[in-house]
């Protein structure tokens, strides 16, 4: 489908690669991974021609159609619906759309077999082209993207820039092409909407490369890892678990080789100082120098899986129970985020607050932070509760005319620069780093500072909204390292399922207008709701069973003798027939109960109890139909 042949770049001075290739067949599922800085979106920019290669070339197949999702997006202004700019993907049947409806306003006074056959070549055109579906896969495509069918006639300037995303993510999957490009694209999704474009890119036919750092999502959406590193790229089967295994001993072996390397080198510097003095030596040591320039040095091993040595402290611990919600309300004009909720945060919880965007996540955190008014209800502050917020615009309140060490020292924390200077070490910047412009920083590294100056401040309760945001995997291991060895509390909200599964104690979500809770880690919360959902769905599948039963309830009005007896019949039928259902679910509940006596199987005994649970729902819900029939047969 494409190649990159000893592809080599330069960008201001600065190798991002050289030597590199890559042939990328049609259905591969490739991640693009890497540390900041080391080049992944601008090859993605070289693949699409945006940016051309200092050395090397690019061959593509003919029928090869390229669609890129990129930051750059963000900016994208419309005064169109958010419909009409997604539809935009299907410009050739728009455009055929349009000749049909001018043929046809021609056919009114021409009813000349040319005007008829030109409407058939184009409806059958058109047709070809799936035109009749468009509307359909345009509203489907938004909705699953998380759009309200209410929003879709909305213009596109009254988005936020991560809504403005979705809406070009959508055309671009509209357009369908053969390789699609996708930069970050979970960035600004909320968990939703992250599941249902994993499985609407699971059965995408076309190849898809994906640069991403939500390790979630690449584990589940490809089936190759590509990693841009030491100005080369490194190809891995299998996903993104499969590819740390398989890097680890990579990385094992080019240490060796750069130690070994390291050493020869050591010896022949010795040889070179000890004999080119001396006139009888030195030609000898002329040519071991040239011989070291010469030589191809492997580079040493980044390791991306930093491990933090620095424990944050808090300055005062709090009483138990920091904060207290009482039958708080909140609504924006019609739209109710919360009403009479309560809640309580305790001193040790890590709370992961999740859910849709628009359930009022970062509505919460600012309630929690005193910084938005309620309608109703009140917000208590425990003993000695020390807080700090890192809102989705933290980086925003950077000074961009400081160093990274002068943004640190103005947090009024009283710590001497080496303390600073560790807290840096931790987040990546050492050495001659501290005296950057934040100015110059990438995203990621204005996201590490705005960070560490949170973690500084030495709060005994933090409120962080989208932390992960702008962060790389390494960056995001270490936030991970910070908040599992912090003393104090925090609630975050965040999309990214690895880093919530790294973190909390405590799942917190919104449903009904009400704070729901959760004690456990995501997994177990995860494996408690798939439960809930499928007990939901037993419970309604057995209350459409006794419907036909409550159809049959005898008119008041009908008196005929053998319309009577014909309902007889068929309720003493029913009755039979849900008995017997009784019966076997207490059978069956019998034998597990056996089998559950005789296991010593851990996983065994949880399959068994809940399969036990799923038995004595369901037989609850048959005697409430049981007792609905048997009532009916009584009144005939």
């Amino acid at each position: 489908m494409l190649t990159l042949n000893e592809l080599a770049f330069d960008f201001g001075g600065r190798v991002l690669y050289k030597d590199v290739n890559w042939q990328i067949k049609p259905g591969e599922r490739i991640g693009l991974v890497g540390q900041n800085g080391t080049g992944k979106s601008t090859l993605l920019r070289i693949i699409t021609n945006e940016y051309q290669p200092t050395e090397g070339s690019i061959s593509k197949a003919k029928d090869c159609t390229i669609g890129f999702l990129n930051q750059d997006l963000l900016s994208y202004e419309s005064n169109e619906s958010i419909y009409h700019v997604a539809l935009q993907a299907f410009d050739k049947a728009l455009y055929l759309q349009k000749e049909i409806d001018e043929i046809m306003d021609r056919l009114e006074f021409d009813h000349s077999d040319e005007i008829l056959n030109l409407l058939g070549n184009k409806q059958e055109e058109f047709e070809a082209l799936d035109g009749y579906n468009i509307q359909f896969k345009t509203e489907e495509i938004l909705e699953g993207l998380g759009f309200k069918t209410a929003d879709l006639q909305r213009p596109l300037h009254e988005f936020s820039g991560g809504w403005r995303m979705r809406v070009m993510l959508a055309k671009l999957l509209l357009q369908n092409p053969k390789l699609l490009l996708l930069d970050e694209p979970t960035n600004h999704l909320d968990l939703p909407s992250i599941e249902w474009i994993e499985e609407y890119l699971q059965s995408f036919e076309g190849c898809v490369i994906i640069v991403s750092h939500d390790r979630e999502f690449l584990n589940k959406m490809v089936t190759k890892i590509v990693e841009v590193a030491n100005k080369r790229v490194y190809q891995y089967t299998g996903n993104y678990s499969k590819f740390l295994e398989l890097k680890a001993d990579r990385d094992d072996l080019q240490q060796r080789a750069f130690d070994n390397q390291q050493q020869f080198i050591k010896q022949q510097e010795k040889l070179i100082d000890r004999f080119k003095a001396k006139a009888s030596k030195a030609t000898m040591a002329q040519s071991r120098m040239k011989m070291l320039d010469k030589i191809e040095r492997i580079e040493e091993v980044q390791n991306d899986e930093s491990v933090m040595n620095l424990r944050f402290k808090v300055r005062t611990q709090p009483g138990k129970i920091l904060v207290t919600l009482k039958n708080i309300s909140k609504q924006y004009g019609d739209q109710v985020i919360f009403k009479k909720a309560s809640a309580q945060i305790l001193r040790g919880d890590k709370i992961a607050l999740i859910g849709a965007n628009g359930k009022g996540k970062s509505t919460l955190l600012r309630i929690i932070d005193q910084s938005e008014a309620l309608d109703a209800g009140e917000v208590e502050i425990g003993y000695n509760l020390e807080k700090t917020f890192y809102a989705q615009h933290q980086l925003e309140s950077l000074n961009i005319n400081n160093d990274i060490l002068e943004e640190l020292s103005q947090m009024g924390s009283k710590k001497l620069e080496s303390e600073l200077r560790s807290i840096l070490g931790c987040f990546l910047f050492s050495g001659d780093d501290v005296y950057k412009k934040i100015k110059v920083l990438s995203g990621g590294e204005k996201a590490r500072v705005a960070l560490a100056k949170t973690l500084v401040e030495e709060a005994n309760f933090l409120l962080l909204d989208e932390p992960t945001n702008h962060l790389d995997i390494q960056s995001m291991n270490i936030l991970i390292q910070a908040l599992q060895f912090f003393e104090g509390t925090f609630i975050t909200v965040s999309h990214d399922r690895y880093f919530i599964s790294q973190i909390a104690n405590k799942i917190w979500w919104i449903e009904d207008d009400e704070i729901k809770e959760y004690e456990g880690t995501y997994d177990d919360w995860k494996y408690w709701m798939a439960k809930r959902e499928k007990t939901r769905a037993i419970e309604a599948k057995a209350a459409e069973v006794a419907k036909p039963a409550i159809k049959t309830t005898l008119n008041p009005t009908d008196h005929d003798t053998k319309t009577i007896d014909k309902q007889k019949k068929q309720l003493q039928q029913q009755l039979n027939d849900i008995e017997k259902e009784i019966e076997g679910l207490k059978l069956k509940n019998t034998d597990i109960e056996k089998m559950l006596e005789d296991s010593a199987n851990a996983d065994k005994v949880g399959t068994l109890s809940e399969q036990y649970q799923q038995n004595e729902n369901l037989l609850n819900s048959k005697n409430k139909v049981f007792e609905t029939i048997f009532e009916q047969l009584l009144s005939l």
